[in-house]
């Protein structure tokens, strides 16, 4: 079998094998052939000895197909002539120097309004927690308000606001912590989250857990048998907030969506997806957070044009008969892609944290090689 056919072959069936990865036939070189068993059978090391080149080309595309999920993408420069580089200084001077400042003061003025009013809710209304919760729920949704006008938000809602009901449960892709933010001005729901260092933190464990958040620490093993618990118990409430879910579990830039983990889908509940889609006409909403702190991430957007996204509310899903937690999280996974037109690769999140293992690349290069070869065969 030559080359020249071998590369026909995988070019026809390289949508069929593993998601986002470039074309193989580039690191294929010319006039090399494989040898066969004599049974017509290949074997993977044949595959594999056509030159080293194929397989330093396995490990990159794994690693590149891994990292792409989590890399800011920067728009194309447009001033780069002397007609247009004086418009885009003018824009900057708008920006920094006027719509900033006049975005500091309506996010000054919303902090004033809001801890005015929620301090003395929080400490004089304990004995009456309906209306406590019920005044609590609306000044965390205020202030939610305030920070995306801060960023000059247009945020279009699709599909009926959620409500409060028992036995559900709203997941949704996460490209930055102000997609809580976001849906939070419209509905108060309890999420959970991350827990963060700084005044991220203090907020968490003061003004957040009003509405019933619950914060998790993915360093410690002993926390997922807690969050469960509490996940469990939040979800039986009649009077509780509606309950969020970012079931990735970590920022990812709002082109894929990597694997949605299972804890949600096993709660015996009601799935609602919730679709988030930023247009990054003015700025790209995706928070790197290995690379920049939250409030760069604030000042970033307070000083752009405007964060422009779209959202939907989908359709509440249900665990089909003999359907596992697995294939429910990737069902609704796909169509949260579908929907805001992101692409599903097949990677954990928590990866991001920390590198893949070279084991766990080298089975990656197997599989890859494997299913190769499988195509190689069938032809």
């Amino acid at each position: 079998m030559s080359s020249s056919s071998s590369s026909g072959q995988l070019h026809s069936s390289s949508s069929e094998l593993d998601l986002d990865r470039p074309n193989i036939e580039d690191y294929l070189p010319s006039g090399t052939s494989i040898q066969q068993e004599p049974h017509g059978k290949l074997r993977l090391r044949d595959l594999l000895d056509i030159s080293p080149i194929l397989t330093e080309a396995a490990g990159a595309i794994v690693d590149d197909s891994f990292t792409r999920c989590f890399k800011s993408n920067p728009p194309e420069p447009w001033n780069w002539n002397v007609y247009l580089f004086p418009l885009w200084c003018l824009g900057v001077v708008i920006r920094y120097l006027v719509l900033f400042p006049l975005r500091v003061l309506v996010l000054t003025i919303g902090w004033i309004i809001f801890l005015s009013s929620f301090i003395p809710v929080h400490v004089l209304l304990k004995g009456h927690d309906k209306l406590r919760r019920k005044l609590e729920r609306s000044l965390v949704e205020l202030i939610c308000s305030f920070f995306v006008a801060s960023w000059t938000g247009v945020v279009k809602y699709h599909g009926p606001r959620p409500s409060m009901r028992p036995k559900q449960v709203f997941v949704s892709n996460h490209t930055s912590m102000i997609d809580f933010i976001i849906l939070e001005q419209m509905t108060a729901f309890a999420v959970i989250m991350q827990k963060h260092d700084g005044w991220v933190g203090l907020l968490q464990s003061t003004i957040l857990e009003s509405v019933g958040c619950i914060w998790f620490n993915r360093s410690e093993s002993k926390d997922r048998e807690i969050v469960a618990k509490k996940l469990r118990d939040h979800v039986q409430g009649t009077d509780n907030n509606p309950l969020l879910i970012f079931p990735e579990g970590t920022c990812v830039n709002n082109h894929y969506t990597v694997m949605f983990k299972k804890g949600a889908f096993e709660l015996g509940c009601s799935i609602c997806p919730v679709a988030i889609k930023y247009n990054k006409i003015f700025v790209d909403a995706f928070w790197n957070s290995r690379k920049q702190s939250f409030t760069m991430h604030l000042l970033q957007l307070m000083t752009s044009w405007a964060v422009v996204c779209d959202v939907w509310y989908l359709e509440p899903q249900n665990l089909k008969p003999g359907e596992t937690p697995i294939e429910f999280a990737e069902r609704v996974r796909a169509i949260i892609s579908a929907r805001a037109g992101l692409k599903m690769v097949p990677w954990d999140g928590y990866l991001k944290h920390s590198r893949p293992s070279p084991k766990h690349r080298e089975r990656k290069q197997q599989s890859f090689a494997e299913s190769v070869l499988r195509r190689l065969e069938e032809k």
